[in-house]
């Protein structure tokens, strides 16, 4: 079957990914209630009963809302490195010991044929990470809530197939927001997350004929918009001499309120 994958949701409010290769179905983040994840699932088909794990990329609410409640309903293991079952615990609740697994920042694991990876990345969280998924070939990385890209990230999502990164804020749209300015100056550091701007910038250092798509996730619904996060993006790519074709690489959406449509990671 090769990999595929669905944005569940995205944004400051929620987010999840789900990704299978047909002989293990994993969830990236579980940032709903326990009935919004099942609603996201069953609207892409799928039941919580064919989950065989969740991974964490990190301890803030918007990624780990409804963990307890959907790892206890169906008895799922969760991955995570040490610091952020630590950070977590309390909001997490109980877990059965077989289930409290740990995957290190730089490790990788095999689930059957399917092997994630994680790395670390930048954000202001107990030890924040990213993910890579390969089946065979084909490569996905799911890379958000970072403040910038180091050449660490760099690497490791440069030779996928398919990326969904973060494209959290236009920058002139959150300097003018109502936000306090120590929240915005968050945002706007190494430790926050990435802007329109900084993301184009990342793709036109690491876009290569292999890369097909890249969904811009995390959009924040205040400092953001689908439509500008798309042409600020493709914008910084051009301002750097990178230029492309609509056939040959896409910039996607993700959405704070549906998943996207199921996507095969090797179909051109």
């Amino acid at each position: 079957m090769g990999l595929r994958f669905t944005v569940l949701s995205s944004g400051s409010t929620g987010n999840a990914t789900l990704v299978t290769n047909g002989e293990t179905t994993l969830l990236v983040d579980a940032g709903f209630s326990a009935r919004r994840v099942d609603e996201l699932l069953q609207e892409r088909g799928v039941a919580g009963e064919e989950i065989q794990g969740i991974l964490i990329t990190h301890e803030h609410s918007d990624h780990i809302k409804g963990l307890g409640p959907v790892a206890r309903k169906y008895n799922l293991p969760i991955y995570a490195n040490e610091k952020t079952w630590a950070a977590m615990e309390k909001a997490v609740g109980k877990i059965a010991e077989e289930n409290r697994c740990i995957l290190g920042t730089g490790q990788s694991r095999d689930f059957g044929s399917l092997r994630v990876e994680s790395f670390g990345i930048s954000h202001d969280a107990a030890e924040p990470v990213a993910y890579c998924f390969y089946d065979g070939k084909e490569k996905l990385s799911v890379c958000t809530d970072l403040g910038y890209a180091s050449d660490k990230v760099k690497m490791a999502i440069a030779d996928s197939d398919v990326i969904v990164l973060e494209a959290n804020h236009d920058i002139e749209m959150l300097r003018m927001g109502r936000y306090p300015w120590n929240i915005k100056r968050r945002i706007l550091g190494d430790m926050g997350h990435l802007s329109n701007e900084a993301t184009g910038e990342l793709m036109s250092e690491i876009l290569c004929g292999r890369i097909k798509r890249v969904y811009l996730a995390h959009l924040s619904r205040e400092h953001n918009m689908p439509d500008l996060a798309r042409m600020s993006v493709r914008g910084a790519m051009e301002d750097r001499g990178c230029f492309y074709k609509d056939s040959e690489f896409k910039l996607c959406d993700t959405y704070y309120d549906r998943p996207t449509p199921w996507d095969k990671v090797a179909d051109l």
